[in-house]
């Protein structure tokens, strides 16, 4: 096996028709898994959306290189498919770079992936609500909220539009890890100033 830099638009199947979200986050690195010249899976990192939470990592001084690590997408998902693909693309990106990313507790993830290739766990993410429409549950929240861009008041105008069948609904809290990536002097200062406790693995079984 192979990884590879790709474009963008080469994990768009992958992301769209694999990925169990079905939604394309904003990329600003993409590298591809590849098998005999078979792309078999991709993994995308891109700025978070949050500005609170680039700012929240490791202080407004560092917001500008905080990434998130948003799709990891498997076409066969054998074992070490996942760990080998997130190890060989750390090495390609730019650097120094924060690097955050989080296991979904509603998909029973864990983020025993991003132990194995040493990951600092700093906790469960803060308590959130999605807004929802009804008979689209299964789109993101972020797709539904996208609908009330550029309103003066974007809730109120969610509920003018949607009536009763717009509702808020709890987010499941997910697994955050953090990764630091730079020189070993860039490294140590980067972890110095980390704004979350460093916490002990959570359990878990599989690359999930």
């Amino acid at each position: 096996m192979d990884v590879r830099k790709v474009n963008t638009k080469d994990c768009d199947d992958f992301i769209l028709n694999v990925h169990y979200a079905g939604r394309k986050p904003s990329v600003s690195y993409a590298y591809g898994l590849f098998e005999n010249e078979e792309m078999i899976g991709c993994i995308t990192y891109g700025t978070p959306a949050s500005s609170p939470l680039r700012k929240g990592v490791c202080g407004e001084k560092y917001k500008d290189i905080v990434k998130e690590l948003n799709r990891l997408v498997l076409r066969y998902n054998r074992k070490n498919e996942a760990s080998f693909l997130i190890a060989k693309s750390l090495k390609l990106l730019p650097k120094p770079l924060i690097l955050v990313s989080y296991a979904d507790t509603e998909q029973n993830h864990t983020g025993v992936v991003y132990q194995a290739t040493n990951w600092l766990y700093t906790g469960l993410s803060a308590k959130r609500t999605d807004w929802k429409v009804k008979g689209e549950e299964h789109l993101h929240g972020t797709t539904i909220a996208d609908r009330s861009r550029g309103q003066k008041d974007r809730a109120q105008w969610m509920r003018d539009t949607y009536g009763e069948n717009f509702y808020l609904q709890e987010r499941p809290r997910k697994h955050r890890y953090v990764m630091f990536l730079g020189s070993k002097v860039e490294r140590k200062k980067l972890s110095r100033s980390l704004k979350y406790k460093q916490e002990i693995y959570p359990k878990g079984t599989g690359d999930n």
